[in-house]
């Protein structure tokens, strides 16, 4: 197996603090959004991780395009990431919504399918997420 890519990613003071990559692209304060009693004003981990996972599965679904020979236009994903507290447990919920470019709702919802075998996100949260993929139509 070879690494492609590696991200580094330092936070200080956790939800209420300031994450800093090593090559000093990213460097932004992160704060617990009011909904859960914070201050807000800045980014939060589940809208980073909504980010990253809808950038990645929206290029899956290229790539899945690709391996079945279908022609599409542009792939929109919108990725909801909540925190749900049950019990005195913290988990994490998903919702996301694919928006696929010119071809048929059947054609989007087989390459959905396909995508979530491909997107390394997907992959990493399958079982250990509730998610829901649902295909937007045209």
């Amino acid at each position: 197996m070879e690494k492609l890519y590696e991200a580094e990613v330092t936070t200080v003071a956790g939800r209420n603090g300031h994450a800093k990559s090593s090559d000093a692209i990213l460097d932004l304060d992160v704060r617990i959004p009011k909904e859960m009693g914070g201050a807000g004003g800045a980014t939060n981990p589940e809208q980073l991780f909504a980010a990253a996972w809808s950038a990645c599965f929206g290029t899956s679904v290229a790539v899945a395009a690709g391996i079945e020979k279908v022609k599409i236009g542009e792939v929109s994903v919108t990725a909801k990431v909540g925190v749900i507290h049950d019990k005195g447990n913290f988990n994490l919920g998903a919702h996301l919504l694919v928006k696929i470019d010119d071809v048929d709702y059947a054609t989007a919802k087989k390459l959905v399918e396909a995508t979530k075998s491909i997107c390394s996100y997907s992959k990493a949260t399958k079982g250990n997420i509730d998610t829901v993929y649902e295909v937007v139509k045209n």
